[in-house]
């Protein structure tokens, strides 16, 4: 197997870079830095215009700099691997059960209410293990989908992701998020992948099924690095949860089509199958589901708790602190 290709954008003194973090030319813990762009979304917008792939475009543009990925993880100057100078024009949402051990976290927060019957959790999953993985050419069944905001929603890898005084919890959730941008003739283009932590609400999503649209309209985050071309068919790591450097919960993270019971292509069509998503210059970041999540095992978070997501494939782990914060105030809404 080829080494992958993977990118990252950082600061570097009151200059945004982008770099190379793996692959030919590159020395373990170093980054390369790339001339003549100072974001992902800039390469990407040349690439396509040149018919080049972002891997050929990236290598082209190679200078002799580097910079120290450590300290720069450090310092808290690693962004994430894709962003729109504009966050208003960046979607962030998510698609939901589509993984084979998806159903069963899900379902222990919800089957309470449906003794008799299964849960509207369980049916959905049914339908994706029916119908989510179409031959070649053919349109598959629907999965579940949310929307999670815009670019302003997205935290940076090793920032705090927060919990806001109004909700039950702050939950991981370890995913893939496939990371895109839209051409000027309104097709959509997968820049890459990127581990993410889509953070979620199960308190307030267990209380009731509709529910779900609230509880997802948190913070999120994903990287470090952005990996280029095609995703393996498993991809495996690990999950955690630190608490005072000490592990407290922790669960293998399986994801990639062999685990998943949608294919990508799948959850893709179904998410750019609206135009109001094919808007040219848009990005994109769309989660593909967890596995398994720490809320559906009975165990909560704390304040300070770290969540990381180790997967080798990725490069280094995403790891973010959870903030709490509390005194939710009232809103007033003023007449005009």
């Amino acid at each position: 197997m080829s080494t992958p290709i993977r990118l990252v954008q950082l600061k570097e003194g009151e200059r945004r870079r982008v770099a190379l973090s793996s692959g030919s030319g590159v020395a373990p813990g170093a980054l390369r830095l790339i001339d003549g762009f100072q974001r992902v979304y800039e390469m990407a917008r040349a690439a396509i215009s040149s018919g080049q792939s972002l891997a050929e475009l990236a290598h082209e543009h190679l200078s002799s700099e580097t910079a120290d990925f450590e300290a720069a993880m450090r310092e808290g100057r690693i962004l994430p691997p894709l962003d729109h100078p504009d966050p208003a024009r960046c979607v962030v949402s998510l698609t939901g059960l589509t993984h084979l051990g998806s159903a069963q976290s899900r379902d222990q927060m919800h089957a309470a209410a449906f003794a008799e019957t299964a849960s509207d959790s369980l049916k959905m999953f049914r339908i994706g293990v029916e119908g989510g993985r179409p031959a070649p050419g053919e349109i598959g069944a629907q999965p579940e989908w949310a929307y999670k905001g815009d670019g302003s929603c997205v935290v940076p890898p090793e920032q705090p992701l927060t919990q806001p005084a109004y909700a039950g919890d702050g939950g991981e959730e370890a995913e893939i998020a496939g990371l895109y941008m839209i051409g000027e003739d309104g097709t959509p283009w997968r820049v890459g992948y990127a581990l993410g932590n889509e953070f979620a609400d199960h308190v307030t999503e267990k209380q009731n099924y509709l529910y779900l649209a609230h509880s997802k309209l948190r913070e999120c985050s994903f990287g470090p690095e952005l990996l280029l071309g095609e995703l393996p068919e498993t991809v495996s790591g690990t999950v955690r949860i630190l608490r005072n450097d000490e592990v407290v919960w922790s669960s293998p993270f399986e994801s990639g089509e062999a685990n998943m019971c949608h294919s990508l292509a799948n959850l893709e069509h179904h998410h750019f199958k609206y135009a109001a998503f094919r808007r040219p210059g848009d990005v994109h970041v769309h989660f593909f589901g967890a596995n398994g999540v720490s809320f559906g095992e009975g165990f909560r978070t704390e304040a300070g708790d770290v969540f990381e997501i180790d997967v080798p494939l990725f490069g280094r782990p995403l790891r973010n602190p959870l903030r709490v914060e509390t005194g939710e105030p009232l809103i007033h809404v003023r007449a005009l």
